[in-house]
Formats: C-alpha cells, sequence, structure tokens
C-alpha cells in the first residue's frame, strides 16, 4: 500500500466487525459495525468517500463474508481482499496439516507478534473464544489452544443446570464468591486465568513475551497481574503483514 492510499482494514468476528480506515500510513478512522445496527452501519460507510483498498479478517462463514462484500462493492465498488491463513509468511510457520484450517485471527495475530518480538512469544486472544497460541524461537507455531470465552462459559452452565440462576450482575474477580452469581462469574474468571497461568509455568513464558488482544484481553491481562502486554490492533498489525507479502 502507498503512502498516497486509502485502506479499510475489517477484523469479522464472530459477533462484530471492528474497522479501521487508514490513510497515508495513519489511522484516520475506527469503529464497530455490527449487522442489523443501523447506526454503526452508517458509520462505516461514511467513514471515506472514497478508497482504494479493502481488506479483510474473517472467522465467520461463507455467507456472512458474502454479504460484507456486497455492502462494501455497493459503497466503495472496491472488491475486498480476504485473508487466508498461509503455511509461512516470513519466518512463521504454520502448524497446521492443513494451514487454511486455522483461524485467520489467529495467524494474523501471531504474524504480528512475531514482528514485535522476533522470538519466543505467547497470543493471547480473549474473544468470543480465548485463544492461547505459542511460537517459538525460530518462528515455528508450536501448538494452541482454543477455549470457551466467558460469555459462552457461562451459557453453557446456564443451559444445563436447573438450579444456577440468578438475576443479579456480578463482576469477574478471582476470589471466592459468596453468591451464585459472583460464584459463577468468579469461576470463569479463575478458569480463564487459570488456563493462561499454567500454560505460561508449563511452557517457563517470560510475563515480557506475553502478548494481549481481542475484546477481553486487557481485562484478562489484568486479572492475572503479572504483566504482558495488550495490543488491541494486534490482529490489524498481522493483516498488514500478510498482505504486504500477499497482495500486488
Amino acid at each position: 500500500m502507498t503512502s498516497r492510499e486509502s485502506c479499510l482494514q475489517l477484523d469479522r468476528g464472530n459477533s462484530a466487525t471492528k474497522w479501521r480506515l487508514v490513510t497515508r500510513g495513519r489511522i484516520a478512522a475506527r469503529g464497530t459495525y455490527s449487522p442489523g445496527n443501523e447506526e454503526s452501519r452508517a458509520r462505516l460507510l461514511g467513514c471515506t468517500p472514497a478508497l482504494q483498498k479493502v481488506w479483510v479478517a474473517s472467522v465467520a462463514g461463507a455467507e456472512a463474508e458474502q454479504e460484507l462484500a456486497d455492502m462494501l462493492v455497493a459503497q466503495w465498488g472496491v472488491q475486498p481482499w480476504f485473508a487466508r491463513s498461509t503455511a509461512q509468511c516470513g519466518a512463521v510457520r504454520n502448524s497446521y496439516r492443513e494451514p487454511a484450517r486455522m483461524g485467520v485471527d489467529r495467524w494474523l495475530a501471531m504474524l504480528a507478534a512475531w514482528r514485535r518480538i522476533e522470538g519466543g512469544v505467547c497470543v493471547v486472544d480473549a474473544g468470543s473464544a480465548l485463544t492461547l497460541d505459542l511460537l517459538g524461537d525460530d518462528g515455528r507455531h508450536l501448538g494452541g489452544y482454543i477455549i470457551p470465552g466467558p460469555v459462552l462459559m457461562e451459557r453453557a452452565l446456564l443451559l444445563d443446570t436447573d438450579r444456577v440462576r440468578f438475576a443479579e450482575d456480578a463482576d469477574y474477580a478471582l476470589t471466592p464468591g459468596s453468591s451464585t452469581a459472583e460464584a459463577v462469574r468468579h469461576g470463569i474468571a479463575l478458569a480463564q486465568a487459570g488456563a493462561v497461568r499454567l500454560l505460561m509455568d508449563r511452557a517457563a513464558i517470560a510475563a515480557d513475551r506475553m502478548l494481549f488482544c481481542g475484546g477481553g484481553g486487557e481485562a484478562l491481562m489484568q486479572l492475572l497481574a503479572c504483566g504482558g502486554e495488550y495490543l488491541p490492533d494486534l490482529v490489524f498489525e498481522g493483516l498488514d503483514i500478510l498482505a504486504a507479502d500477499s497482495v500486488a
């Protein structure tokens, strides 16, 4: 992408789409688009009168991707480029036998993490799911974990239990709960933070090699209270890297 071009970058998750407009190498606008929310749609489509490139990282299904592409083409006449996980990008090597089956958000976050650390690193992406991915000192993906996020955990618990019900709200914390609401929320927090802490111990990962992203990443990092860095644009940074390697 040249310094004069405008590029709309979108991170299409399971529930919403984060976007940012990059113009002349700088972030000119950003926001969140939710299908069915007309205000968020108007803000996205009104972010610029013209642009040259549209790059998308999506974990949604083919139908949702097509709907998004149709909306963007109708507005700007630019066909989006959808990023896909690859076998290798630079020094980073995918561990999957079928690389395209890895969620592209995980792949992009790892590319960005490697660019920042250039060594062994753990990427913690806390969204609808909690994903943990390890890169070795040579850039090889050592594998990862996919764990239900807090909302999915709570939904599963309430779906299959008759007496675990509560109307009051409760924060996520690591102290033992003194009500059903607190016991559920604090238990979920313990499970999320405990998974990360266990991985740090088992893989002997230093706190300065822990990079957090995703909507719940900062809160999870604060729960752990063990250091690390929260980088909300890590997937977008990886999108830049993969596009430079893939898009003419």
